[in-house]
């Protein structure tokens, strides 16, 4: 049989141990309450030695300002998606207003650059009645393009590597990061045959990142459609 010194020594007591039995022993300050005013810890805010409980205050002072810090934030992403919201509403009040449907793809790309200060804007419409064949925004979109916005599921961002819509727009060669959004018919997120896409640009590579969130490219997007329809 092992001697307990012997075991002691082979296998000492870690720190793990301690904080082990303390986690599991509260009761052991209230027998050894004197050891909470003598037990002196490192303070973060200097060289000092401060007791167990000023350090636990400092500790719950950085979890209040944390708690602060939050908050604020919260309170101001919910200002942000206020403003985002009437932005929207006074976009979607400019689109039902409009009574010349052959003017509505230019209207659409300029109040986005406008109210969303997108740096450009472009968009393309196939399928469209016989009196709107030979404008502008019915023209330049190849089958692939067609494609591949009946393919989008949800809006697509990221870096510009070529993409043929980028050409719809004034300054292709100053575009870095874009989003394309397809236009379609029926409820948002169903994958029915696209009928045009709509292409948002900047220069900057971070405006348009892949990964960032596209619900409201996709809110956009169903607006844009169920305005654009009357061309069909």
């Amino acid at each position: 049989m092992t001697h307990p010194l012997n075991q002691s020594l082979t296998n000492p007591i870690t720190e793990d141990d301690i904080a082990h039995y303390l986690g599991n022993t509260p009761d052991f300050f209230a027998r050894h309450a004197e050891l909470l005013a003598a037990v002196q810890l490192s303070s973060p805010h200097g060289h000092r030695a401060v007791s167990l409980q000023e350090r636990q205050a400092e500790l719950l002072r950085e979890k209040i300002k944390l708690l602060e810090q939050r908050m604020m934030d919260m309170l101001r992403n919910g200002n942000d998606n206020l403003l985002l919201q009437d932005k929207i509403v006074r976009w979607a009040s400019a689109l039902l207003k409009s009574t010349d449907p052959s003017a509505l793809p230019a209207q659409i790309a300029s109040e986005i650059a406008s109210q969303f200060a997108v740096p450009q804007v472009g968009l393309r419409v196939w399928g469209v009645a016989p009196a709107f064949a030979d404008q502008p925004f019915a023209q330049g979109a190849s089958d692939d393009a067609k494609g591949f916005a009946s393919a989008l599921v949800e809006p697509f961002c990221g870096l510009n590597t070529g993409f043929e819509a980028v050409q719809w727009l004034p300054e292709p060669t100053a575009v870095t990061s874009l989003a394309l959004i397809a236009l379609r018919n029926g409820p948002a997120g169903e994958a029915n045959p696209a009928f045009g896409m709509l292409v948002l640009a900047s220069g900057d590579p971070q405006r348009f990142a892949s990964g960032m969130g596209t619900d409201f490219l996709a809110r956009i997007g169903h607006l844009a459609s169920a305005a654009l329809a009357r061309l069909q």
